[in-house]
């Protein structure tokens, strides 16, 4: 199959989506594909994504590549980091076969990846996750050490604008089905009006579903600029020294001297979560946070010492909202329509009747209408 387009290259795919039309053919270099990351490169409308790694490399089963081999993307695999140094942003190529061409000359070949491929690799990983659990849980212990300073000592935290104590705050992450989870708290978000933190990118979830996130935490690398401009205060998550790599990007927005900044070792959300925490919530719901071994493989992690003692602490108050929109879907069918509109009329026809004054205006209605229309 031959497919033609221009190049957009990125290292980094969360940065690369952001630019990416569906004239555009992909090209990253992303081992082990994570199933976020295959969402937004499908929801970006490109056809054909290139991989200078492996989108599955065995280690676990994950799941991105699948995504996007079922979205009905190609992906040809694995094809080397020269595919970089070929190609420049805005190239013209055409990929053939397993082949990338650029003016009719060969400038990359890899791996072309179909669903049953992909499965058979997923169930080739399966057999490993024993191996990557184990290393999770030890590299988990020995960081406990060096964090549990989240959980014994008295905390410092950034002193915010919004009100959080006592009431409720709702964080939100772009983590596994965050879309679908907010659209099922949406009555809840108005009828509540809970405090709602954006991290990094989930921020622009709530602005996607027609909210205004109060609070963005995070690194500042996967949230656009609009949502950093749109007036919520902003907290820079920097490391335990200090640095503060995101400062720089908000400094060049304009919005850097408002912005509050919290060295921490732990991730983006555990500060979401803590923050409420300390600022006496009355309740915290967590949207999309990641709880379990593939979804912290997928992010990078190599473990989640931070994590398990943030959970520990705001424990009596936290509600995981993660998946909530499959509890419970409302449907109405066609046949519930049909007997409540039934039942509305039998109403209707009984008080008509029993009601000589309502069924005197009813015929001088009639009458009028006759004669407005000559009947």
């Amino acid at each position: 199959m031959r497919h033609e387009g221009t190049a957009k290259l990125d290292k980094r795919t969360k940065d690369l989506v952001k630019r990416l039309g569906p004239n555009d053919i992909a090209i990253i270099d992303h081992v082990d594909m994570d199933r976020v990351s295959a969402e937004t490169l499908l929801a970006s409308g490109v056809e054909v994504v290139i991989n200078a790694a492996q989108s599955i490399s065995g280690a676990y089963p994950n799941i991105g590549p699948l995504i996007l081999a079922r979205g009905g993307i190609t992906i040809i695999d694995n094809t080397g980091e020269g595919i970089f140094g070929a190609l420049r942003e805005g190239d013209d190529i055409v990929v053939e076969g397993e082949n990338i061409l650029k003016d009719g000359v060969l400038v990359g070949k890899g791996t072309r990846l179909s669903v049953a491929s992909i499965e058979s690799a997923m169930e080739v990983a399966k057999d490993n996750i024993g191996v990557q659990l184990d290393k999770f849980a030890r590299n988990t212990i020995e960081y406990l050490e060096n964090e549990k300073d989240i959980l014994t000592n008295e905390m410092w935290v950034p002193e915010v604008k919004t009100t959080i104590y006592g009431r409720h705050v709702l964080v939100v992450v772009r983590g596994y089905d965050f879309k679908e989870d907010i659209e099922t708290l949406r009555s809840y978000i108005r009828e509540m009006k809970p405090v709602l933190i954006g991290v990094d990118g989930g921020a622009d979830a709530l602005i996607d579903a027609g909210f205004s996130p109060d609070i963005i935490v995070g690194d500042m690398d996967s949230v656009t600029d609009s949502a950093l401009t749109s007036g919520a205060e902003l907290i820079v998550h920097a490391y335990k020294d200090g640095k503060a790599p995101g400062l720089e990007r908000l400094n060049q927005l304009g919005v850097g001297d408002q912005a509050l900044v919290w060295p921490l070792a732990a991730t983006s959300e555990d500060l979401a979560l803590l923050l409420a925490w300390e600022c006496g919530a009355d309740l915290i719901i967590a949207l999309g946070t990641h709880t379990n071994l593939v979804e912290y493989l997928d992010k990078g992690r190599k473990g989640m010492a931070s994590s398990f003692l943030v959970r520990l602490k705001v424990g009596p108050k936290l509600v995981d909202a993660k998946g909530v929109n499959k509890l419970y879907r409302s449907t109405v069918s066609a046949n519930h329509l049909f007997f409540i509109l039934v039942a509305a009329l039998v109403v209707a026809a009984a008080v008509i009747s029993l009601s000589p004054v309502l069924r005197n205006n009813i015929s001088l209605l009639i009458i009028r209408i006759r004669l407005m229309f000559g009947l």
